[in-house]
């Protein structure tokens, strides 16, 4: 006997199977709690979205288009830039997503607040990208996701490679307790984090054609996330990609934390890169090969 399902249940059928293969179709933009605060002469609007902590700062007057920059962790590290891109007129946003190491349930918070953001507030529809040390997780899946919605990747000392950390599999000393987060977070056994192949180092061609433009700064002393593990391997699967890509070590000042904190140097140049890769009119599609 043939079985007939109605409109209505293949409905049904469709939504359980959206949901049970983990696609994200898209929360309502619930934002509770709104205030505002000043930060360093500026508006802060600070809020929760679907729950969530976030924030963005505005500039006393923005450039066209509303140009932004999203820091994807640790927001009140190195915050010269900030204050630099302000007064040039740029937003800066963040919204909290801690212990999550760039997986899934993250990017999906992630393309909430972008939505509210571009669609509610009008920002920008290409973001620059800002990641400290594990936030070049979140930075790097997010773009390898959306790469037509990024201007530019800025990184500080980013994590490429969470088995060189938290994992500790290489040179690095790792972090023992953040390591079983992320097991726990991704629902791997050790043997499947290892053979994971879509690290922030894995997958850029999309990101290439999309001539993304990235820029990273480093310690060569870094021993916490070692550049030869992290940005060297990136660098070199992005070039051999096609993307554009350039990598400045950090030389001057003391060195701290077996070198992972470190001086920023010229952050006005940094600014320079970001201001300059967003102001810049782009084509939102890949060339043509």
């Amino acid at each position: 006997m043939e079985m007939q399902i109605s409109i209505k249940n293949k409905k049904l059928l469709l939504l359980l199977l959206v949901v049970g293969m983990g696609i994200h179709t898209g929360n309502a933009q619930v934002v509770t709690g709104q205030q505002e605060s000043a930060w360093k002469g500026f508006k802060r609007v600070v809020f929760k979205l679907n729950g969530s902590e976030a924030w963005y700062t505005v500039p006393r007057t923005s450039q066209p288009g509303n140009p932004w920059v999203w820091r994807a962790y640790f927001p009140d590290w190195h915050t010269e830039m900030d204050s630099i891109l302000l007064e040039r007129g740029f937003h800066i946003a963040y919204i909290k997503a801690n212990d999550l190491y760039g997986h899934s349930s993250a990017m999906n918070l992630w393309d909430d607040f972008y939505n509210y953001l571009t669609t509610v507030k009008k920002f920008s529809l290409k973001p620059a990208l800002e990641a400290v040390s594990r936030g070049g997780l979140y930075a790097y899946a997010w773009a390898k996701r959306n790469p037509g919605k990024v201007s530019c990747i800025y990184a500080e000392a980013p994590v490429c490679d969470f088995t060189s950390w938290p994992g500790g599999k290489g040179k690095g000393k790792g972090a023992p307790s953040d390591w079983e987060k992320l097991l726990q977070v991704f629902g791997f056994t050790e043997i499947q984090a290892l053979e994971y192949k879509d690290q922030p180092k894995d997958h850029l061609e999309t990101l290439a054609a999309y001539k993304v433009p990235v820029l990273h700064i480093i310690s060569l002393k870094d021993s916490i996330v070692p550049y030869d593990e992290n940005t060297l391997v990136l660098v070199q699967n992005y070039i051999r990609a096609g993307g554009t890509v350039t990598v400045v070590p950090m030389t001057r000042g003391e060195q701290e934390l077996s070198g992972h904190h470190f001086p920023v140097e010229h952050p006005e140049k940094l600014a320079d890169f970001i201001f300059t890769n967003c102001i810049l009119v782009k084509d939102s599609l890949p060339p043509a090969r």
